[in-house]
């Protein structure tokens, strides 16, 4: 830390804590989505805390469950102990947004009747807990789309879900950048690295766009066909790739086009990526950018062996839970790699 205030440390540590348990709420979220847990719980109570406490409340939860298509269509055999399973995930998935909801708002109240937090950056904290709001309507809006008659939730509702837990956490992440590296913002028509700037901010669209088509692959389950690499089916090319009419579905319906784009993107924005740490680390001779281009390089393998090993296994929840969190360490690396491009 350099020529931090205590009250910009104290607001930092607070943001860093909230940052942690978003994370863990993006890995718990895979897990719940890998263990088919996510349709468990058919109810929303936004200021229900408490599970089912003993054996008349849990077999009432699960006469609920039983009324829904997930258990009439595909888990008629399931037990009372099975249920219970799958319900603990998502009911851990939900506490611990709101336990964020709470983590985040009383030390915002706090910072604020104190006058702790400087000029500026309160309107950033306010729409912090806007989007997190806007977060758990949106993941109830998700799980809704698995309550009707067909018992899957959206590919395109699920895809949002991440997209949006990774926009928040970065905003949130860039704020942590801004306080910890309190440097001067340079503008663009002022920077040394103009071309890289832009560069990074093409890369990081790559990424995300990238990360989506994870989300696509994860709404199908499209993981668990063409268990090969680098060919599927034998083909680089795999038969039914573009078999969906009209030709525009197949990017987001297809199994067989959403697994064959989320490969090539996502060696493409490795490729990338690696092209990127290897020139970066020769050209810039500052520390900070020094440690973005590395972390940029060591992250980008381990995510592509990550994304590798989880195919080619068929998608166990511990790899897939691995590469989800590989994807937000990568884009966290590229985040802070161009962070530290914005003051030169």
């Amino acid at each position: 830390m350099q020529h931090i205030s205590d009250n910009d440390r104290a607001i930092l540590r607070w943001l860093q804590l909230c940052l942690v348990l978003i994370f863990a709420m993006v890995i718990l979220g895979g897990v719940t989505r890998l263990t088919d847990s996510g349709l468990s719980m058919v109810t929303w109570h936004p200021t229900g805390m408490l599970p089912p406490l003993g054996a008349e409340q849990w077999q009432a939860e699960f006469e609920l469950y039983q009324q829904y298509p997930e258990f009439q269509k595909l888990n008629r055999d399931m037990s009372l102990a099975g249920f219970k399973a799958i319900f603990w995930f998502e009911y851990s998935h939900r506490m611990l947004g709101r336990l964020i909801g709470l983590v985040f708002l009383l030390p915002l109240i706090f910072f604020l009747l104190r006058k702790m937090v400087k000029p500026g950056l309160t309107p950033r904290l306010i729409i912090m807990f806007v989007l997190g709001g806007f977060q758990g309507l949106l993941g109830w809006y998700m799980v809704k789309s698995g309550l009707v008659s067909n018992p899957h939730v959206s590919q395109y509702r699920l895809t949002a879900h991440l997209l949006s837990a990774i926009l928040i956490y970065g905003f949130i992440l860039w704020t942590i950048f801004n306080l910890a590296f309190p440097q001067r913002y340079r503008p663009l028509t002022q920077s040394a690295a103009a071309g890289w700037r832009k560069a990074s901010l093409a890369l990081l669209t790559l990424l995300l766009i990238t990360i989506a088509s994870g989300g696509f692959v994860a709404g199908l389950d499209a993981g668990m066909i063409f268990n090969t690499f680098p060919l599927m089916g034998g083909a680089l090319i795999p038969e039914g790739l573009g078999a969906l009419t009209p030709w525009y579905l197949n990017p987001f319906d297809n199994l067989v086009t959403v697994q064959f784009n989320h490969r090539w993107l996502a060696l493409v924005t490795g490729v990338l990526l690696i092209v990127w740490y290897i020139r970066g680390r020769s050209r810039f001779d500052d520390v900070t950018l020094q440690r973005g281009f590395k972390l940029v390089g060591m992250m980008v393998i381990i995510q592509l062996g990550l994304g590798v090993a989880t195919l080619l296994l068929q998608v166990p929840v511990l790899l897939g839970a691995l590469h989800q969190a590989g994807a937000l360490l990568l884009f966290s690396a590229l985040l802070f790699n161009a962070h530290a491009l914005s003051r030169v």
